[in-house]
């Protein structure tokens, strides 16, 4: 999962740490280059003169007329200039900007290979990190999503002012440059909808955008969340100042065209700063959350909630989660990373009771209040770190037997790694975002435990993001 609330942009290339050839070349030199391999950001991976060339767009075996956009001591940065020989997966790219911005690297890969590339990238961390016994490991095809497109249920684009009029989009691959996108083919429908409207009420209403060189005007980016089981709109206005001028008229226009939309907030995140998000959140107008269905429950979405982008696909992540552990009437489970609570209340029908802990307050007060609106009375969520929650419990005599953990990208934390090695919990599913901090968590658990087996499942098509579900058992 991805609970870092930061820009959504590309991050530069890994840097190899083997020594790199000296290579004569210059910014906007051409040059013939073959792809040999996909790297972990989805960008194709080719050698001028053995030095590393990351080529975003294009895919192994392809032969390109390259154009260096970047160099570094350690490799170089390039785009396609030509595509001399194209692969026979590539497809046409349904969005114009797909080769622009992140979050469509892989649109010109047709699906099944962009399905074996997720599965290849387990296996790549593994072989990096080995954990004991990997080479054995049982890594299954990736779970395709049900829907390659228009899956995604939240927009969150940056808002700048170009030629005198606001637009909407993504950053541009390594550059705070935002590009339009009038269409955008893995969101959902309802959310593109609402955010070329609300774009295009703000350019009536002359309230300004963000600007990053005077750290002047109000609007930076704008949220716009979507539930699958009730077609509702969420809007989040993310704004430089707390004083939102002409608000009176925005939200009479918000009520009058868009009446899907049932919750407007406003979050304050004054300055330049690399995290979308500030720490204020205002409520403006209807509802103060929406409500999505995941494995029959109902779920109240506040503005800062998190969910996976891809609903339909969540409800076979979990039911993964569910397997890797077999769950039985007698289980005590702890859920890690809980976030508003969607895993461990999905799974408390299943077992005897349900612990969580997460370290936004506004996340655990969801949780427990989503307990409550489904009639669910064996779970409980607290504030904290895993780390720190987990020991105060067992030293209070609580005891466990089932574990699932769901951590950001950084992947667990290492002390509650040794919390989960001394409590050596009999049944254990690790829910990951990130292959490599998977992998590296595996070599310190594998001493305890043994990996059953790696499932990867498609949450996010079109990009070279996975998650996967691993099964630990006791060795």
């Amino acid at each position: 999962m991805e609970k870092n609330h930061t820009r959504f942009n590309h991050r530069r290339p890994q840097k190899s740490l083997r020594p790199q050839p000296q290579v004569e070349v210059s910014l906007g030199d051409r040059f013939p280059l073959t792809i040999r391999k996909l790297g972990i950001e989805g960008q194709g991976i080719g050698y001028f003169k053995h030095k590393v060339c990351f080529v975003p767009g294009a895919l192994p075996d392809e032969v390109v007329v390259a154009e260096v956009t970047a160099i570094h001591p350690r490799y170089l940065e390039a785009k396609i200039h030509k595509l001399r020989k194209p692969s026979r997966f590539r497809v046409e790219p349904r969005d114009s900007y797909a080769d622009q911005a992140g979050g469509f690297e892989f649109e010109c890969l047709a699906y099944p290979e962009q399905l074996k590339f997720k599965r290849q990238v387990v296996l790549d961390s593994l072989a990096k990190f080995k954990p004991r016994g990997w080479q054995n490991y049982d890594v299954r095809p990736t779970i395709a999503a049900p829907e390659q497109y228009g899956y995604r249920n939240k927009a969150q684009f940056q808002i700048r002012e170009q030629d005198g009029h606001l637009i909407a989009g993504l950053y541009r691959a390594n550059s705070h440059d935002v590009v339009d996108m009038p269409t955008c083919a893995v969101q959902m429908p309802g959310t593109m909808k609402a955010m070329r409207a609300i774009v295009k009420m703000l350019d009536e209403l002359k309230i300004p955008a963000y600007d990053e060189t005077s750290n002047s005007g109000i609007i930076k980016t704008i949220a716009i969340r979507e539930s699958l089981a009730t077609s509702e709109l969420q809007v989040t206005l993310i704004t430089n100042t707390a004083k939102l001028i002409h608000k009176g008229p925005l939200l009479a226009m918000i009520a009058e065209q868009l009446p899907e939309v049932k919750s407007v907030e406003q979050n304050v995140n004054p300055g330049d700063t690399p995290l979308v998000w500030g720490d204020q959140t205002i409520h403006l107008a209807g509802q103060e959350y929406i409500t999505e269905s995941l494995m029959g429950l109902d779920f109240h979405l506040s503005a800062r909630s998190f969910l996976q982008l891809n609903p339909a696909q969540t409800e076979t992540l979990y039911e993964q989660a569910a397997k890797a552990m077999e769950l039985g009437p007698d289980d005590v489970l702890v859920d890690a990373y809980a976030g508003i609570g969607t895993i461990g209340l999905s799974l408390a029908s299943r077992v005897k009771s349900v612990r969580g802990m997460e370290v936004i307050p506004e996340a655990v007060a969801d949780a427990n209040s989503n307990a409550k609106l489904n009639g669910i009375q064996n779970a409980s969520y607290e504030v904290g770190t895993a780390e720190e929650v987990m020991p105060r419990w067992q030293a209070e005599g609580f005891r466990f037997n089932a574990l699932v953990v769901d951590p950001p990208r950084t992947g667990l934390d290492e002390a509650l790694i040794e919390q989960i090695l001394k409590a050596k919990p009999a049944k254990f599913a690790y829910v990951s975002c990130n292959m490599s901090t998977m992998a590296k968590n595996l070599a310190r658990l594998s001493s305890v435990y043994r990996v059953d087996w790696i499932q990867p499942v498609d949450m996010m098509p079109q990009t070279p993001r996975c998650e996967a579900v691993v099964k630990l058992s006791r060795r």
